[in-house]
């Protein structure tokens, strides 16, 4: 019996690894090895049948989560906007703002990447709204490959860390932590990624300005009102709407529900102003939305599953031992997780990740001392790496897929690798300055607990003469 009790937790997990590896479907593979672990822990005595029966009520508890119900709010918002035209105006626009400049375009796609993520909330739709626009006119005029889909690429998976990210939501809700304080906590680490992208970028056209040239006379506009009109009409809207979903959430005038919802009606608002509102995108949106949501769900019933089982088998207190006297302390630990989810990223979704490792890992953390949000923006800023490792990162596939064919694979993964590292410098960055995001939370006034005096008046004993008495 004690020997099954040791070695259940490691057989778990490698039998979880090994259904990954074969290709099967997350979802399954979780709840598969969950329940064939969980049967076989009955038989041999690690629990009874009735510690099983938890499992419709743990499922009952993720279908009715309210906030849970932001991603597919946040998802349509952005699957909306992806169709809206929005991008283009933003693009051009800002395009021809820094045209003058080596590496204007860049930056261009830079500041409509960070604002495309603050709207739309999804990778996908930002990788492949600039790279449809922004692409031909770098190849156009001379802007080296390497750099023209680096940049690309890395611009949409700013995404996953400015609000309101999905990853957020989702690591806040396994974290046991507040969304509003997740943003928060996720406002340093952007404007610090935006700001390395950029730099990067002036690095560049300082070095090489070949491969980053200005645009050529013929190719910029008149800077008329004509210009900066066309700017302010794909701005202005997206920081109304910007302010709308984030501003409530943070001034406590909605949950982040309520936020996704406002920010929905929005969507379909700025899609009618801007003429492209139909019945076809809507139904695209909302299929999108659908897939996405129903994905979520099911790894999420299946990381249930295994849980509830590896809980079972003591496979929290396993991990905890196994963590816990890393050298280094807290720093040792933190190294440790962020290569072994830099390494997961390879193979795992970042919402698969979410909801398997996270929950394994935030019980240490809490032991060690960490504050948790910080820990879950420094999680998210290191999922934001699988959307760039070549050659499985998603980005990069999402680039591929709309590229032209003079655009080389080689190019696109070569060109990554870069921005990769500045992703990596962040990390590094936010784990040697905790400030960086917690200098955004509202934590309250600091109360010393030893300095709290509870006076009590003595009661008032009244004068039982005076008490009238009644027979």
């Amino acid at each position: 019996m004690t020997g099954w009790e040791d070695i259940m937790p490691p057989l778990m997990f490698g039998g979880l690894i090994l259904f990954l590896l074969f290709g099967f479907p997350a979802a399954f593979s979780l709840a598969a090895v969950g329940l064939f672990f969980g049967f076989v822990s009955i038989e041999i005595g690690l629990f009874t049948e009735a510690y099983l029966f938890n499992l419709p009520l743990r499922v009952f508890n993720i279908l009715s989560n309210d906030l849970l119900l932001a991603i597919p709010f946040f998802t349509l918002m952005g699957a909306i906007l992806e169709r809206c035209g929005l991008a283009e105006d933003l693009l051009e626009g800002t395009g021809q703002l820094f045209g003058k400049i080596p590496g204007g375009l860049a930056y261009a796609v830079i500041i409509v990447g960070a604002i495309l993520g603050a709207i739309t909330g999804t990778v996908a739709a930002s990788v492949i709204a600039m790279g449809m626009i922004s692409l031909p006119i770098m190849m156009r005029y001379g802007y080296d490959m390497r750099i023209a889909t680096g940049v690309i690429a890395a611009s949409g998976t700013i995404t996953q860390v400015i609000p309101p990210s999905l990853v957020l939501i989702v690591l806040g809700d396994q974290l046991g932590q507040s969304v509003g304080d997740m943003y928060a906590g996720a406002i340093g680490p952007s404007l610090l990624q935006i700001a390395l992208f950029m730099a990067f970028i002036a690095v560049v056209s300082l070095v090489s300005p070949h491969k980053v040239p200005p645009l050529p006379p013929e190719a910029l506009v008149p800077r008329d009102w004509r210009l900066w009109w066309r700017v302010l009409r794909g701005m202005v809207p997206s920081v109304v709407l910007i302010f709308m979903v984030l501003g409530t959430i943070f001034m406590g005038l909605a949950t982040p529900t309520e936020a996704g919802a406002m920010g929905v009606v929005g969507a379909i608002v700025l899609a009618a102003v801007n003429r492209s509102l139909s019945w076809t995108l809507v139904r695209q949106a909302m299929g999108n939305t659908t897939r996405i949501t129903a994905m979520v769900i099911y790894i999420l019933i299946g990381a249930t599953v295994f849980s509830l089982v590896f809980q079972g088998v003591d496979g929290g207190i396993w991990i905890e031992h196994l963590l816990s006297y890393l050298p280094g302390g807290a720093t040792g630990f933190l190294i440790f997780v962020n290569i072994f989810i830099f390494l997961l990223a390879f193979f795992l979704d970042f919402f698969e990740i979410a909801f398997i490792v996270i929950p394994l890992l935030a019980p240490v953390a809490k032991n060690l001392g960490i504050d948790m949000v910080w820990f879950g923006v420094l999680i998210c800023i290191n999922l934001q790496t699988s959307f760039m490792h070549p050659p499985f990162g998603f980005a990069l596939f999402y680039l591929r897929g709309i590229a032209p064919k003079e655009v080389l694979t080689k190019d696109i993964y070569l060109g990554a690798i870069p921005w990769l590292c500045l992703q990596l410098l962040l990390v590094a960055i936010v784990i040697a300055w905790p400030e960086s995001v917690t200098w955004f939370l509202d934590r309250g006034p600091v109360v010393d607990p030893a300095s709290v005096v509870i006076d009590m008046p003595p009661p008032v004993i009244q004068d039982p003469a005076a008490v009238p008495f009644f027979q």
